[in-house]
């Protein structure tokens, strides 16, 4: 667990990530982290929260229709 303090960036406040915590995001400089408010609290992720919907609505309709699928496979 780590502490961040927050510092003035321009016009913005902004945290600094340590380096530890940049390899187990697996991010380096340029790539998009996104904010995800849970029930837990706040959360950072590579992963976008839309397309993670998407991804699992896709997964559903690959689990419902899966035998229609497979015969359109063919």
């Amino acid at each position: 667990m780590s502490s961040l303090k927050l510092r003035q960036i321009g016009n913005s406040l902004g945290v600094v990530l340590p380096k530890d915590v940049l390899s187990r995001l697996r991010v380096v400089e340029g790539d998009t982290l996104h904010v995800v408010e849970t029930p837990n609290g706040i959360v950072l992720s590579t992963l976008d929260p839309k397309v993670a919907e998407q991804l699992e609505a896709g997964r559903d309709i690959m689990h419902r229709y899966r035998n229609t699928l497979a015969a359109l496979a063919k």
